[in-house]
């Protein structure tokens, strides 16, 4: 079974920054591409970033390109998001994802197989 726990969420002011982590068990996680999505209150599930098996190739929202990194440490089975000059447009319920290949990149959420519970990031004035 395989399992995505993510941490790292909790309130920040609007212009801070934070670090979610995602770790991952139940299979070989340096064979396959990760992604982050969000989701706001009353609103669609977004994409927001995707890595490819080795870190090597990265796939960015345009709303937060520049301002988020993906990574991953495939020692550690733990994909990475980090999150600078956050404003209130990023407060969301963020979940990591699992692809099933080794570069997809893909903004389609139908195409990941795995998801974790999510963590709740909040942007505060």
């Amino acid at each position: 079974q395989v399992l995505l726990v993510e941490s790292g969420g909790g309130l920040v002011q609007a212009g801070a920054s934070l670090r979610l982590s995602c770790i991952s068990s139940g299979r070989t996680f340096s064979i396959y591409a990760m992604g982050w999505f969000r989701q706001a209150p009353g609103k669609e599930r977004e994409f927001v970033a995707a890595i490819n098996w080795n870190g090597e190739i990265t796939n960015y929202a345009d709303s937060v390109k520049g301002r988020f990194t993906i990574f991953r440490d495939n020692t550690k089975d733990t994909v990475y998001l980090e999150m600078n000059s956050l404003d209130f447009e990023d407060a969301a319920f963020y979940s990591c994802t699992g692809a099933t290949e080794m570069n997809f990149l893909s903004s389609w959420a139908e195409g990941y197989s795995y998801w974790g519970q999510g963590t709740q990031v909040t942007v505060s004035s």
